[in-house]
């Protein structure tokens, strides 16, 4: 299970995040976890739930977008919506897809209260 170290990683930038601007606690987190990245979103959130005890992160509303992903197909040059690896391209049926977005694991915002 992955997410813990995943979450881990979060919770270390969120707290980075706290030393620098000094603030209280964060009230939203916002992630984006594509389809394509190979996370399961609701473990995520459990293992951050768990690790935010004790922390600025603690109470927080987790919003975790998963947009889908994007592949260049080889055989037709298109544009193509991917929702999962091994996809085939929707236009041609084609299996050659180079996934171009949608692997992506980022925090995208939080919003926090001051000291």
């Amino acid at each position: 299970m992955h997410e813990v170290s995943l979450a881990s990683g979060i919770l270390k930038i969120v707290e980075a995040a706290e030393q620098r601007e000094h603030f209280a606690r964060v009230t939203l987190l916002r992630l984006e976890a594509g389809t394509l990245c190979g996370v399961e979103v609701r473990a995520l959130r459990f293992a951050l739930e768990v690790m935010a005890q004790d922390t600025c992160l603690q109470h927080a509303c987790i919003e975790i977008e998963t947009p889908a992903g994007q592949a260049w197909c080889l055989q037709c040059k298109t544009t193509v919506t991917m929702l999962a690896h091994g996809d085939a391209c929707e236009h041609c049926g084609n299996y050659q897809l180079k996934a171009t977005s949608g692997s992506e694991l980022r925090v995208l915002d939080m919003m926090v209260e001051d000291n």
